[in-house]
């Protein structure tokens, strides 16, 4: 069953889905893992129901990361904004298959939600926070 999931893994990095830039997205940020170099940048666009209705990325780095924020991207097409910022560590390791994740590893693995949800409260016009519930 883990081979399963680490093919899913190396699929989603080698094949990021929603990759690349939207055209005037409502929202963009940026961040790094300053750890191990890795870097993510999250493009959002809202409908009027307050919906994703598409997202992008960009980022570099390793698999861990990069298919972490391909999966989270699949995951919130469709989903209310505050929706999204209700997404936390346990649904990043679900859709990575619950593999075990060194700490160093796991910050990789949150990279992209913590991308993902600095993008919504900028999109709010809040100031993005940081869940400390997702970084332990």
């Amino acid at each position: 069953m883990m081979d399963l999931y680490r093919e899913v893994i190396l699929d989603h990095y080698q094949n990021p889905h929603h990759a690349g830039h939207l055209d005037h997205p409502d929202a963009t940020y940026s961040d790094a893992n300053t750890l191990c170099g890795d870097e993510i940048t999250m493009e959002l666009k809202v409908g009027p129901d307050g919906r994703v209705s598409d997202v992008g990325f960009e980022g570099s780095g390793c698999a861990i990361s990069q298919a972490s924020a391909s999966l989270l991207t699949d995951q919130i097409i469709g989903m209310h904004i505050d929706d999204v910022l209700k997404l936390g560590r346990q649904d990043v390791l679900d859709n990575l298959g619950g593999i075990e994740l060194t700490p160093v590893r796991l910050k990789c693995a949150l990279l992209g939600l913590g991308v993902l949800k600095a993008c919504v409260y900028t999109y709010k016009g809040e100031k993005p926070a940081r869940d400390d519930e997702d970084e332990e």
